[in-house]
């Protein structure tokens, strides 16, 4: 096959959007409900969710603000979250594409993001166009899954993530999130995280990963280190913990 990045991430997602409409991991967690609390407060007039996914920063955010545009590379995903949004009677949610955002700078005075970035083929331009299209002094918020700093842990991650989502780009370090915010115009303002745990058999089934990759997983899982194995708690089923982080910023 010969597909750009765009056209794995449509073949990856847009037969499981359904799933991750529905997903539980997605749906709920310490992290929406901390984002919930910055959305509430803030109350926008325009609010993007970039790399919506299953919809869910979306439907939360549709409660506070006066519009609410998803944004997806999936057309399909979009598709999905477009019926969810109707069925729950959220009226301003929207969609457009993630590959290239239509909006003039400085559109919208609110921006969430959550497990998105480490799918985007250039991070730092992905940010920078978040920028653009975000008002001067306005909440910028991205949540996603981080790499230890260690070198042997972030490989072992990379490689899971990638075995078991062809789209995968990079779970960077926090390190790496935070100087590309920094350089793309945007100032650190607050920084949590929290450990979620992976059920493995849900983890593998919503992406349909292969046999062949499933089973490859599972050998570089018996296989790691001491050291890999107690950092991310790999079980006997293959279920572990992964480490996210939720950046909180301004738009500089």
């Amino acid at each position: 096959m010969n597909r750009t990045h765009e056209q794995v991430i449509d073949a990856q997602f847009g037969p499981r959007a359904q799933a991750y409409v529905e997903s539980a991991v997605h749906a709920r967690g310490p992290d929406l409900e901390a984002l919930r609390e910055v959305v509430s407060a803030v109350r926008p007039a325009r609010a993007l969710d970039l790399g919506t996914g299953g919809g869910h920063v979306a439907y939360m955010m549709a409660h506070y603000a006066g519009a609410v545009t998803a944004s997806d590379l999936s057309r399909e995903m979009l598709a999905a979250v477009a019926a969810a949004a109707k069925d729950r009677e959220l009226g301003n949610v929207a969609e457009t594409s993630a590959e290239r955002l239509t909006f003039v700078n400085e559109w919208f005075d609110f921006l969430g993001s959550r497990y998105s970035a480490h799918h985007w083929r250039n991070f730092e331009a992905g940010l920078r166009e978040a920028r653009r299209v975000l008002k001067h002094g306005s909440k910028a918020v991205f949540i996603d899954a981080f790499a230890p700093e260690a070198a042997a842990l972030d490989t072992h991650l990379q490689a899971v993530e990638l075995l078991r989502d062809t789209s995968h780009v990079r779970d960077y370090a926090s390190s790496e999130r935070v100087a590309a915010l920094n350089r793309s115009g945007f100032a650190l303002q607050a920084f949590r995280s929290w450990r979620i745990r992976l059920d493995f058999p849900t983890w593998i089934a919503r992406m349909q990963t292969p046999p062949d990759n499933v089973r490859a997983i599972r050998a570089l899982q018996m296989a790691a280190s001491r050291e890999i194995r107690d950092h991310f708690e790999i079980e006997a089923d293959g279920s572990f913990m992964l480490d996210v982080t939720m950046i909180e910023t301004k738009a500089a």
